[in-house]
């Protein structure tokens, strides 16, 4: 990985759509919506607080997770693959 993110950024690949409904038929690609599930390749060292802590993020790279959809999540191209680039906040939960 070619990217540091910086504080409680997290870098996200977007998993791929499941083109098959459980009855087996294909649909079309422009017929459904991006699906917010990805995995995480890179994280900054944490959130600095008020005080000046650092408070570690609670995900880790590999993690499988959930994020909302919004203006925040920045969408870059890089080594060739279009990767998120989005706050901890933007984080709904962790597949597990």
């Amino acid at each position: 990985m070619n990217i540091r993110p910086l504080h409680d950024r997290i870098v996200i690949k977007r998993l791929e759509e499941n083109r098959k409904t459980p009855s087996g038929l294909v649909l079309p690609t422009g017929s459904q919506e991006k699906i917010n599930k990805g995995k995480i390749l890179a994280i900054g060292k944490g959130r600095i607080l008020e005080n000046g802590q650092l408070r570690p993020l609670d995900v880790k790279i590999g993690d499988i997770v959930i994020f909302k959809d919004g203006y925040s999540i920045e969408k870059q191209i890089i080594n060739n693959e279009e990767l998120l680039i989005m706050s901890e906040n933007d984080i709904l939960g962790i597949l597990e």
